[in-house]
């Protein structure tokens, strides 16, 4: 726990006399908050990232949106202003890979400065060998992130939870930076239920093998995931698929700005030791 200060664009400082968790500083390692960008119309994305860019550490382009969003460098070139990384959905990895066309994949990646690339099999049945494959050859030139779930609930029915466990070390071992645990823009599929809660036969399989949490990035586009992972894994959890207009509401989740997430038991304390 630690005293926040908060820091605006103009210079102007607001401090807060509140102890509140401690959160890693940029550029983060843990502590993650990804982005995904659905097409939204460039004076709207050049506001967020303006707005919320310092609270922001990656955003993805979702799925394919890249191929068709007009004026995309305008987009990066803000995104490099602002010291954001920046890749492409998974889904559009596996377009490419489908078609035999891998190679102009990273060709494209390159093109456009990507220091990150996803490699992902949720659509695509890419065998995890060969998977494990193309984030080594990846990694030799990027900064890999991996995809582990299906993109339906047929595929993740298939898929048990040591399944999520051997197929995470496995691309971790083969260089990828972090594993992104799949839910998608739903938060009904993957590592949640399609009751929308996260999948705690999943979650425990993951701790009984090991997998370190600053490891995994956990897709969470509703509160209910961002509220349950905050509260197993702490203030750095590395969280995905946040909306822009929700970028401010998951950081007072963090940090117990917000009654979901709010430790009544650790403020009990503090005010003890404070009339101590």
């Amino acid at each position: 726990m630690g005293l926040i200060q908060f820091r605006t664009r103009m210079d102007k400082r607001m401090y807060s006399a509140l102890t509140l968790p401690a959160r890693a500083t940029k550029p983060r390692t843990t502590g993650v908050t990804m982005v995904i960008d659905t097409g939204l119309p460039l004076r709207a994305f050049r506001d967020s990232i303006d707005s919320y860019g310092e609270l922001i550490d990656l955003v993805k382009f979702g799925w394919g949106t890249a191929v068709v969003t007009p004026r995309i460098d305008e987009k990066i070139a803000c995104l490099g202003a602002a010291g954001i990384g920046w890749f492409f959905g998974g889904t559009l990895f596996e377009k490419h890979v489908a078609q035999g066309r891998f190679d102009e994949y990273r060709r494209l990646c390159h093109e456009h400065n990507c220091r990150y690339v996803e490699v992902s099999n949720g659509t695509v049945p890419i065998e995890e060998a060969r998977k494990a494959d193309y984030v080594a050859r990846l990694s030799a030139e990027f900064t890999v992130l991996s995809e582990v779930g299906s993109k339906t609930v047929a595929g993740n029915a298939r898929l048990q939870p040591r399944d999520w466990a051997r197929q995470i070390s496995t691309d971790l071992a083969h260089g990828a930076r972090w594993v992104i645990t799949e839910s998608r823009e739903s938060g009904t599929t993957g590592i949640a239920g399609t009751d929308g809660s996260p999948r705690d036969d999943i979650l425990d399989a993951l701790r009984d093998a090991g997998a370190a949490p600053a490891s995994l990035i956990f897709e969470a586009p509703t509160k209910t995931l961002q509220t349950s992972f905050v509260q197993r894994f702490g203030a750095d959890v590395n969280l995905g698929n946040i909306a822009p207009a929700d970028v401010i509401a998951v950081e007072t989740l963090r940090l117990g700005l917000r009654s979901d997430t709010m430790t009544e038991a650790a403020d009990l304390r503090e005010e003890r030791a404070i009339h101590a």
